[in-house]
């Protein structure tokens, strides 16, 4: 049965979106698997620009079924208001379903993340305070809501009351904030359950179901890899899985359903907040592609910080993730520059590190690159991999020839046809 994974390998914002897009118009299910409205994925259509922070991709294509998984936080505010924004433009969401084991985001939860935020003065974790994180703790701490919990408001009253009245508790006396009100945030949600009813369903049985009727399924999450709460650079990472072992986690099937692992990496390296960033451009070059790139969030509108390809940890993602297909993106980025760097080795007090660290130490960590010729030239346009200029090919070949691993395509701008096809025959596998 055809099942495709879409994975960030770096730290979020590689164009996933435009991606899954592409592989979306195939597609009869778009899975969301894990995060919440703190990332948002964009899509250029005909000049128009979607922004989806929960909502799955294939919303667009009419004949797709978008999940939004069970690994998900979903502020039910936050998606009302992007459904609306949506159905604005004319794209019908009547497809888009909530699973019922989704736990669902509180107005205390988005406060908490700020406080705490706060408290930490100079040395912020930097979230987006759209109480991602305070979600994902009470659901470990088996004391979440779930969407499930909506649909029976005797038990919805009751979890609510029980856990604002522990929530106010630290808002008063730990952040000396003043305390929520039960009866508001009661009557909000109940607003909010008539409205996702019709859209609330068991997508755990519907899945497994559709991999019976061999239907294609494609699986999106939010952030990547280097930010993944197991595996990434922690503690500045997110709350959940971000990997491809994420999938079965936020969807609930067996990793045997499982067949294309995609991993979507930009020709350079962004981060947003704060974190380790081995290979930043402490140089003017960061505010060239900067502005080129349009390296802000979608979702906070910060500034990323942006930095050399970083091959040695791409190699570990690549490795975590089972990665068989590559696409890099934003290469047309990068046209201006006169020479281009790429990070293919860490070193501490003069020694080779054989592994990606599991804690970075800048302080401690020398990056060796390689110089590449920049090429000068503007690939926006050019639609055949051998029309590229000979050091866009060189820097292409060298990234393939260190991963050990194949380009299926490469992105050169924001619009859904600015693509090269570099594996035609792979591609058209999996993407038709």
């Amino acid at each position: 049965m055809p099942s495709n994974v879409i994975v960030g390998l770096q730290w979020g914002d590689e164009g996933k979106g435009k991606i899954t897009d592409l592989l979306a118009k195939n597609s009869d299910y778009v899975v969301r698997y894990q995060g919440g409205n703190n990332s948002g994925h964009s899509i250029h259509i005909n000049k128009k620009h979607l922004i989806l922070h929960l909502i799955p991709s294939g919303v667009v294509y009419p004949d797709n079924k978008c999940i939004i998984g069970s690994g998900v936080v979903v502020d039910p505010q936050s998606l009302l208001q992007e459904i609306k924004k949506i159905e604005s433009i004319g794209i019908n969401t009547s497809k888009v379903f909530l699973e019922k084991r989704a736990h669902i985001t509180l107005p205390y939860h988005r406060l908490l993340d700020k406080y705490k935020e706060e408290a930490l003065g100079d040395k912020p974790i930097g979230t987006t305070h759209r109480g991602i994180g305070p979600t994902y703790e009470d659901k470990i701490a088996r004391v979440g809501i779930r969407v499930l919990d909506l649909l029976n408001l005797k038990n919805f009253h009751k979890k609510l009351k029980d856990n604002l009245d522990y929530k106010n508790q630290i808002i008063t006396k730990i952040y000396k904030r003043k305390p929520l009100s039960f009866q508001s945030i009661y009557e909000e949600y109940i607003e909010y359950a008539k409205f996702l009813l019709p859209r609330i369903i068991d997508s755990v049985y519907e899945l497994h179901d559709a991999f019976k009727k061999k239907k294609k399924i494609l699986f999106e999450g939010a952030q990547a890899m280097l930010l993944d709460i197991n595996y990434g650079t922690y503690p500045y990472v997110t709350p959940s899985s971000t990997s491809t072992g994420g999938v079965c986690i936020g969807s609930g099937i067996p990793p045997i359903f499982l067949k294309n692992f995609i991993g979507i990496a930009k020709s350079y390296c962004t981060r947003v907040g704060y974190g380790p960033f081995p290979t930043e451009i402490r140089s003017p070059v960061n505010e060239i592609i900067r502005e080129k790139g349009n390296e802000y969030g979608v979702t906070t509108k910060r500034p990323r910080r942006c930095g050399w390809l970083d091959l040695f940890a791409l190699k570990y993602s690549c490795m975590i993730n089972g990665i068989n297909f590559l696409i890099i993106t934003k290469l047309d980025v990068l046209s201006e520059l006169d020479f281009i760097k790429v990070g293919i080795e860490y070193r501490s007090h003069g020694k080779k590190i054989q592994h990606f660290p599991a804690n970075i130490d800048e302080k401690n960590i020398e990056i060796i690159y390689i110089d590449f010729p920049g090429w000068k030239k503007d690939i926006s346009h050019i639609k055949e991999y051998d029309d590229l200029p000979i050091n866009c090919k060189k820097y292409i070949t060298f990234i393939e020839d260190y991963l050990n691993l194949e380009i299926l395509l490469i992105s050169i701008g924001s619009e859904r046809n600015q693509n090269i096809i570099k594996n035609k025959s792979s591609f058209f596998k999996i993407f038709s």
